[in-house]
């Protein structure tokens, strides 16, 4: 199976020999394995971990930290179009538990908002507040 995961600038991971993909979708977990049922789904912020052949023909695993957005199955093709992708190597702790402190913070004040501006607010520290958490769950893998 392949699998591309890209951002709207960046081929960021390729593999023509991947075994299975694993992603937290809105609705849950799902792991994909070749031949599976075409498939369109959101992404929720978490950790995607894929299991795969690489350029040596050594079975290997990476785990990432990603950012919300699709994931598409079809003709044993994988497309996974996010708007963040961190390796374990790349997890900084302090400022993934900074962005959650702040998230918290900025969500703890427009939680009671009323107009769209402030509900935007609180919407995109959501969002932040998922994507650190990510990133510190990735951090628990090391």
């Amino acid at each position: 199976m392949k699998l591309e995961i890209l951002s709207f600038t960046w081929n960021l991971f390729k593999s023509e020999k991947v075994e299975q993909v694993t992603a937290m979708t809105k609705t849950g977990e799902v792991t994909i394995l070749d031949n599976h049922t075409p498939l369109v789904t959101v992404l929720k912020p978490s950790i995607i971990s894929i299991i795969y052949t690489d350029e040596a023909w050594v079975k290997s695993e990476k785990d990432f930290a990603i950012g919300g957005w699709v994931l598409e199955v079809s003709n044993s093709t994988v497309r996974v179009l996010i708007d963040m992708l961190v390796s374990i190597d790349d997890v900084d702790v302090d400022a993934a538990e900074k962005a959650k402190k702040d998230a918290l913070a900025m969500m703890e004040k427009f939680k009671d908002a009323k107009d769209k501006v402030d509900m935007e607010k609180f919407i995109e520290a959501e969002d932040m507040l998922l994507k650190s958490v990510a990133k510190l769950k990735l951090s628990e893998i090391k």
